[in-house]
């Protein structure tokens, strides 16, 4: 039993003994998990920084960016939009007030570029031996910003089925009025020098036909059993090409043979007849037109109150040649009427086709079937009706539209009439479908609306996909 009890009491010494040692190794491991801890608060708040950092100058230089692009601001205010950016988001995430520093802000004119060079000095909230107190976090970014020239033509139905009515309780001609008002309000908010506008608009309302106004000059009047192309240019001016119709109006150009002409050239562009003898390619006016819409086209302008005008008379009267609304709206936006309109006194006209520097947008909206029309596209068989020819000459023309770089948005109002059959909504729908461009996974390009509210929507939204045409992020 005596052995036994030393034996005891050898372990129990020996317990004793390594009780120390616990307490040693304890604190040891309770100082590196104390380093640990306080080393990842360190890298999450370091990681923490850094993100809220780079959220504020992403959002700072897009929103500059943005700006510069509408016109909102100057190149010359840009640092002082980021700076106000920065100072306004000083506080996102853990980042503490006036925190962030701008180190340098970059406009870049040829690669039309905005870039933020930006720090922050972060306190840790565990400072480690061996390591300084602060630490500093830098970001940058670089957005792309657009100084584009825009050009809108806005081909805007006024035909007889856009007039108020009693019975349905219906006022379309007002709600375009609405919509269309908006949207060139909208539009022309992005203009901050009235010499120098970045934003124009032309507006084409069109029924039967499109009043001219002020390029009537351009127009040839056709006469009953008389030749389908102006004089040529040697010959005698006679009465049918010198003097414009009393009602100012236009239907489809036609070619020496009496078909459509697709083309945006303009109206001084020399032709050869059959004959051989050259003559300028006018407008045609069709002996058989008959009702002229009372409100004449306004070519591109950044003048609101004359748009807004022009919009304000619109009334309601007669058929729908779609194909001479497309038309029409080609040539607001083709550099080949620059002349005739300068010439008429109705500003500067077209910039030239240059996607690089220049925007061009139309925008075509009807409320129904697209049912006129005075030439047809050549080829088109004998038995093609009017309606069929309108259809396939505005897709034509906006074939020839989208081939040269226009971006084509379309809208059909109250296209689920229930006074259309059927296979006529579904015409009406299918037309205006292929007279847009194709949509894109971030851009619609063709709408509908059903009521006034909805056909203000779909303008602004056409208004704010014109921003991104012209925003590069």
């Amino acid at each position: 039993m005596r052995h036994f009890g030393g034996l005891v009491d050898a372990i129990g010494g020996f317990a004793r003994d390594r009780s120390g040692n616990f307490a040693v190794l304890f604190g040891i491991v309770a100082s590196v998990l104390t380093l640990g801890a306080g080393f990842a608060v360190n890298v999450s708040q370091l990681y923490n920084a850094k993100s809220s950092l780079q959220g504020v100058v992403d959002a700072a230089v897009t929103s500059t960016a943005r700006d510069l692009t509408t016109g909102v601001i100057k190149e010359a205010d840009a640092n002082a939009s980021v700076q106000l950016f920065l100072d306004a988001n000083s506080e996102a995430g853990i980042l503490q007030a006036d925190q962030i520093v701008l180190d340098k802000l970059t406009v870049d004119r040829t690669a039309n570029t905005v870039q933020a060079d930006v720090h922050v000095d972060v306190g840790f909230y565990f400072p480690l031996f061996g390591m300084s107190d602060v630490k500093r976090v830098e970001a940058s970014t670089t957005a792309l910003y657009s100084d584009k020239q825009i050009e809108v033509a806005m081909m805007l139905d006024v035909t007889g089925s856009m007039a108020a009515s009693w019975y349905k309780n219906t006022d379309k001609i007002g709600d375009l009025r609405t919509a269309a008002s908006k949207a060139v309000t909208d539009l022309l908010k992005w203009n901050r020098d009235e010499n120098d506008p970045r934003i124009r608009i032309a507006i084409v309302p069109y029924a039967e036909a499109v009043n001219t106004g002020g390029l009537a000059g351009t127009v040839f009047v056709e006469t009953e059993h008389g030749p389908e192309v102006p004089p040529p240019t040697d010959a005698p001016v006679s009465v049918s090409s010198a003097t414009p119709a009393e009602d100012e109006c236009a239907t489809e150009r036609k070619d020496k043979d009496g078909y459509a002409d697709y083309s945006s050239d303009g109206p001084y562009t020399p032709r050869v007849d059959n004959n051989g003898k050259t003559y300028l390619a006018k407008v045609n006016r069709d002996y058989d037109m008959r009702n002229c819409p009372l409100a004449a086209l306004v070519p591109l302008t950044a003048d609101e109150d004359k748009l807004l005008k022009t919009i304000d008379d619109f009334t309601a009267a007669g058929v729908t040649a779609g194909g001479i609304a497309a038309q029409w709206g080609y040539y607001m936006l083709s550099p080949s009427w620059r002349s005739a309109i300068a010439d008429a006194g109705l500003g500067a006209g077209p910039a030239n086709f240059d996607k690089r520097r220049v925007a061009k947008i139309a925008i075509l909206m009807t409320d129904g079937l697209f049912n006129t029309a005075f030439a047809k596209g050549r080829g088109a068989p004998n038995w093609q009706g009017q309606g069929q020819t309108s259809r396939s000459n505005a897709e034509a023309i906006c074939g020839n539209m989208k081939r040269d770089g226009i971006e084509v948005f379309t809208i059909g109002f109250d296209l689920n009439d229930p006074t259309m059959t059927v296979n006529e909504r579904d015409q009406a729908k299918s037309v205006l479908k292929n007279c847009s461009t194709a949509d894109t996974s971030s851009l619609k390009h063709y709408y509908e609306a059903a009521t006034g509210p909805e056909l203000t929507d779909a303008f602004s939204e056409i208004t704010r996909n014109i921003e991104k045409l012209t925003i590069k992020r």
